[in-house]
């Protein structure tokens, strides 16, 4: 997958920004100010960091070579994604949107509701 492809999927969804907190190397995407996403554009070898359920960020890293803890991130709840097509894209494409969820999962009642109303 292409970064413009990567960006219009992730821009796709509700309430989200595109920033660079972190300086011009990393697009980070956010939800209602909260990061869910994180692909750093410059590097060689293109990759997305997601957050993830603990128990599932293992089973991902057991199953695909692709998948490893959160470059620079906690570890125990985000794996970055080596985008190199080992990873099937509905497989990727699922771990953006539980990414997504867990992240408006946390966010007050009021922005959920506000979410939930767009």
């Amino acid at each position: 997958m292409n970064l413009e492809t990567l960006r219009v999927i992730l821009m796709q969804k509700p309430a989200t920004t595109e920033e660079l907190p972190f300086g011009p190397e990393v697009l980070v995407f956010k939800v209602k100010g909260k990061m869910f996403a994180l692909v750093p554009w410059e590097d060689p070898a293109p990759s997305i960091s997601l957050k993830c359920d603990p128990n599932e960020a293992m089973f991902l890293r057991d199953i695909y070579p692709a998948v490893n803890p959160g470059y620079h991130l906690n570890k125990r709840h985000w794996n970055t994604v080596t985008l190199d097509g080992s990873v099937p894209e509905p497989e990727l494409l699922r771990m953006i949107d539980d990414s997504y969820r867990l992240v408006v999962n946390g966010l007050k009642k009021a922005d959920r509701e506000e979410l939930w109303n767009i």
